[in-house]
């Protein structure tokens, strides 16, 4: 059966967290000094160990998330140094690391445990000397130190900038809601403040009509923070360091260890592909922005400035689309109902109604059943709050496993979503875009609740490598812009009438607006950052490869003064540093699984999707994912199918 979701006590959770990680360490102590050098005896009761640890502490992270408090904040902040200090320790337990080098299985799911927890303690240095280790550890701190300093850097210069606004004629145009945001009144006088926050920055560059204040802002935006120039420096050189340090040529090379991608050549390779496929379609793409500016307003030298701009204009005329016109059609509890029965029929399972402790009023609860079968359970969380943190998200618990007792455990999951709350007057009423998001994190859901491995850590979503988890969640996501998927449950809240299908066509063609465009922009990221992971880059040398990538990639150059890399939290701040690649290789997989499973009027093929449960979704991270896709369709993945998601060349 589950776990009961029950309220952490917030003031004793730090201490009673170490507590059981002191009991832990007793326990790992045991296993290596006992006599035992099996699988069933070493790693099955490490796995239990990493269930109870995840058993007790995702009630109180995923409470920090979706009902915040100065108590929760506490509770999870005292908790993490515990964690760190606990997984660093274990990832130098030199004992334990002999120990399960030295165990075999004929099983293909342990041999791939294993295969990942060897790897794992090679690369968090278990193979080093003392020096070496100091030297690692020494390394990862002050990584660590450059990150946060990068941020607060970011943070700090996105905050020191404004913009202040009073001539109504240059917000003219500039939707009510964000004028609102930006409204203030100074001695008697209406003015608006604009900043480089993302939604007030947005606001101006897409809708703001004066020319010279959308330079001004896009200015300030992409010179922000010149002190992260150092930062970056030290970072590319400590990465360097920590590679050669434990092997490699470079930090690339030691990113691909735990991706799905083989080598540096097979990324730089995929990226150049599309780089090839794209490029045409996006100077096509430009040139009607260019005309139309040109013919709108007499701009004849368009910049970068101008794009955001005049292409919402175009697409104003194109489409006449506005997400606010879906929102009547999608009532949320309607699309709710509808997906879940979308995912029953394709997968073979049904979504029954579930009584259980929650966090929240508001929180649904549904058990899978499978074959007539208790299978897994599923929460959604999808109301805004002001406890909640933004975003949408998926956040596992429980996993499908069978522990050292043969017990089976079932897993569990959250969908946590900011959907608009119901009113006395007007239900939940959802967006376009919030109906992508609900089906994109549903995905994730499956992919971890649709698991029939028995090993743990290779079980959902456990152990399925960085640049194809998102596969999928892009995968279903697909799925909310087919006209005969959105059929089902697009009906108006009031008058019961089915979506019109001009709106239909409306959404579908705006999602495909100056694609190629925006694909050339992703992969100027993903060139940039895996190239600058090839070799040690310094100073100067990091603006001149980011120059030269532009090149090839923009169709419309930056400012010379453009210095985008001060701001690249994903690689310098966040995990994406030599793996910016992965959201396209991920949307690689799941266009061309996407394809595959409907026929031409963008009906699902529900064999198809059966198969791709079986061969993909149930393997969890037992195997990499490209050996999985092609047991399953019997080929790799095509990169044209992206090109045709997003009617890259179809019209240009």
């Amino acid at each position: 059966m589950f776990r009961p979701f029950t309220l952490p006590d917030l003031e004793r959770f730090p201490d009673e967290l170490e507590a059981l990680l002191k009991r832990q360490k007793e326990q790992i102590d045991a296993i290596v000094r006992s006599d035992a050098n099996d699988y069933e005896n070493v790693v099955k009761p490490l796995e239990d160990l990493d269930e109870e640890r995840e058993l007790f502490f995702t009630p109180l992270s995923h409470l920090n998330s979706v009902m915040n408090s100065e108590e929760t904040r506490k509770a999870y902040e005292a908790s993490l140094p515990l964690l760190s200090r606990f997984h660093s320790e274990l990832a130098q337990n030199e004992a334990l690391y002999a120990k399960l080098r030295a165990i075999e299985s004929d099983r293909l799911e342990r041999r791939k445990v294993l295969e990942n927890e060897i790897r794992d303690f090679r690369l968090s240095g278990a193979e080093l000397d003392a020096a070496g280790k100091k030297e690692l550890e020494a390394i990862d701190l002050e990584l660590s130190e450059l990150s946060n300093r990068f941020s607060q850097n970011l943070l700090d210069a996105t905050a020191a900038f404004e913009m202040v606004v009073d001539d109504p004629a240059d917000v003219e145009g500039i939707p009510e809601s964000d004028l609102e945001a930006a409204r203030f009144e100074e001695e008697g006088r209406t003015k608006w403040r604009f900043t480089l926050q993302i939604p007030s920055y947005l606001a101006y560059m897409t809708y703001g009509p004066n020319r010279t204040l959308r330079e001004r802002l896009y200015r300030a935006y992409v010179t922000r923070a010149p002190e992260n120039g150092p930062v970056i420096d030290r970072i590319l050189e400590l990465r360097h360091k920590k590679a050669r340090l434990l092997g490699f040529d470079n930090y690339a090379q030691y990113a691909l260890e735990r991706r799905d991608a083989r080598d540096t050549e097979e990324v730089l390779d995929f990226l150049e592909r599309l780089r090839e496929l794209s490029y045409d379609a996006a100077k096509g793409e430009l040139e009607t922005l260019r005309r139309f500016a040109e013919e709108h307003d007499g701009i004849e030298d368009l910049q970068s400035y101008d794009l955001a701009y005049y292409s919402e204009k175009l697409k104003k005329r194109l489409y006449d689309f506005d997400e606010n016109d879906t929102k009547p059609y999608f009532e949320r509890e309607r699309v709710l109902s509808g997906l879940l029965a979308i995912v029953s029929e394709l997968f073979g399972v049904e979504f029954r109604p579930a009584e259980a402790p929650v966090w929240h009023e508001s929180v649904r609860v549904y058990d899978i059943h499978r074959g007539g079968e208790l299978a897994g359970r599923i929460y959604f969380d999808l109301e805004a709050r002001k406890e909640k943190r933004g975003g949408a998200w998926m956040h596992d618990w429980e996993t499908r496993f069978v522990d050292t007792e043969g017990r089976t455990h079932l897993p569990s999951a959250f969908v946590v979503g900011n959907f608009p709350k119901a009113t006395e007057r007007t239900p939940s009423l959802l967006r376009h875009d919030d109906v992508v998001t609900l089906f994109h994190e549903m995905g994730h859901a499956i992919h971890h609740l649709f698991s029939r491995m028995d090993e743990r850590s290779v079980s959902g979503i456990n152990g399925v490598a960085w640049d194809v988890v998102e596969f999928p969640s892009q995968f279903l996501e697909n799925f909310a812009y087919e006209a005969p998927i959105l059929r089902r449950f697009a009906f108006h809240y009031e008058s019961g009438e089915p979506i019109p299908d001009d709106l239909l066509a409306k959404i579908k063609a705006a999602k495909n607006f100056q694609a190629a465009m925006g694909m050339l922009r992703q992969l100027e990221f993903g060139i940039f950052d895996f190239r600058l992971h090839l070799r040690l880059y310094r100073g100067d040398e990091v603006q001149r490869l980011l120059d030269e990538v532009r090149r090839r990639t923009a169709v419309l150059l930056p400012p010379a003064y453009n210095r985008f890399q001060h701001g690249f939290s994903h690689i310098f701040a966040g995990g994406y540093a030599a793996g910016y690649y992965s959201y396209k290789w991920a949307e690689v997989l799941s266009a061309d699984a996407f394809f595959a499973c409907i026929d031409t009027e963008g009906n699902f093929l529900p064999d198809r999707a059966r198969e791709y449960e079986r061969h993909i979704l149930s393997r969890g991270g037992s195997e990499e994912m490209s050996a999985l896709y092609q047991r399953w369709l019997g080929r790799k993945p095509r990169l044209e199918s992206l090109l045709r998601l997003y009617e890259i060349g179809e019209s240009s």
